[in-house]
């Protein structure tokens, strides 16, 4: 949200995500209307809002799961009807939007951050499976990578998701309640990480917390921007030494989950 006037980092306020009178309606009642808001390259933004406030109908219509009844959203500059590159996008749902009966493995579940439409038909390859085994290492899953995704603890099942959001070194992660179910512990841990996976890499933060008290420590208390009950808090990173960095390895595997596998997660 934050404006330059100096022309050197002007590649770090690019538009990753453009909505202009963004409006939706759920049975004739408006939950969203006529946003008006830009997510810029490197803005790490915080969502925050009562139940109903319309917080995880906004990802959704993002990502392409909800459509608009009115305004347009663009993805880095493209029409949202029009946007093919979703393997720039990471995304994290709410976690009871998983259905615990899906059968698949762990390592398989994370593998399809990579699939995208582009690559869907296409064999996975060792490049491929070392990016979901660091995946699986920094979220301290490696062990429960062949067991059913039903199987595992909630918990275990949020840091599943995370890794497959991750996996595919998005440009934009979206996160909606992505700690709940796992122990304060790690909740910590997890902050920790995508404040530096912000601070040191070119990534682009959008997200839905239930913790208060973590997002106004990093992001402040002062709201950039508000809309109805949405209110959003914006934090910019633009250091120069940086801002081309788009390689995670390092900090998924220095940056892991550490410590003892707690009980709430086991």
């Amino acid at each position: 949200m934050q404006q330059s006037t100096d022309p050197v980092d002007v590649r770090c306020h690019q538009p990753v995500v453009s909505m202009e009178n963004v409006s939706f309606l759920y049975e004739q009642r408006s939950v969203i209307e006529k946003l008006n808001f830009q997510v810029l390259q490197r803005d790490f933004v915080g969502l925050i809002g009562s139940n109903g406030a319309g917080k995880t109908t906004l990802l959704r219509m993002i990502v392409g799961l909800l459509k608009p009844t009115g305004g347009e959203i663009r993805l880095f500059g493209t029409p949202l009807t029009q946007f093919r590159d979703w393997e720039r996008i990471g995304y994290v749902p709410q976690k009871n939007a998983f259905n615990p009966l899906f059968p698949a493995t762990v390592r398989e579940v994370v593998l399809s951050g990579l699939y995208g439409r582009k690559k869907l038909f296409r064999r996975i390859g060792q490049p491929d499976l070392k990016k979901c085994e660091d995946a699986l290492h920094a979220m301290r899953i490696e062990e429960l990578a062949d067991r059913r995704i039903g199987q595992l603890s909630g918990g275990q099942q949020q840091r599943v998701f995370l890794a497959r959001a991750l996996v595919n070194n998005p440009e934009l992660l979206i996160l909606d309640e992505p700690t709940v179910g796992i122990d304060s512990e790690t909740q910590e841990s997890f902050f920790h990480m995508i404040r530096h996976m912000h601070q040191r890499h070119n990534i682009t933060f959008l997200m839905v917390s239930h913790d208060i008290e973590m997002m106004h420590a990093y992001l402040g208390y002062e709201p950039a921007h508000t809309n109805g009950k949405l209110k959003f808090y914006v934090k910019h990173t633009h250091e120069l030494e940086n801002c081309a960095e788009t390689n995670l390895v390092h900090s998924l595997r220095d940056l892991r989950l550490g410590g003892p596998e707690p009980a709430a997660a086991r």
